[in-house]
């Protein structure tokens, strides 16, 4: 998608691109893009609209509020709920198979990228389920 914003911002680019277009392609390109400019003008209205009725609301509750006394402290008693959501740690996943290589003990979960010495072994013949840990 960046290849193709590139080009259409990028005049000389744009020119190449659309040099096999006649003259009526062209006028239809032009057709669609003035619709989607107006589209998304529209949407842009739209959403300054509803974000000034929002601020007005707001307005009008904070003055609400100071004529009848309340603090906004009072309203939330003291206690404001966060948004975000604390980040846990996943636990890490047990070994599923193991195998014996140099003298170390190799493990693997069975996700991810699979150890070079259980890629070997198994190459050579050796099932996968004989590694699984008991």
């Amino acid at each position: 998608m960046s290849e193709f914003l590139d080009i259409l911002t990028h005049g000389r680019r744009l020119k190449a691109a659309v040099k096999d277009l006649s003259i009526d392609e062209l006028k239809e390109v032009e057709q669609k893009l003035a619709k989607v400019i107006a589209d998304r003008e529209e949407e842009e209205a739209e959403l300054r609209q509803l974000e000034a009725e929002k601020k007005r609301k707001i307005e009008e509750f904070r003055q609400a509020m100071a004529e009848a006394g309340i603090d906004a402290e009072e309203l939330l008693d003291g206690s404001v709920v966060s948004q975000d959501k604390p980040k846990r740690k996943r636990a890490p996943k047990p070994p599923k198979y193991a195998i014996e290589s140099n003298g170390e003990r190799i493990t693997w979960t069975g996700q991810g990228r699979m150890p070079n010495a259980l890629k070997h072994a198994i190459e050579n013949g050796t099932p996968l389920t004989a590694f699984l840990i008991k």
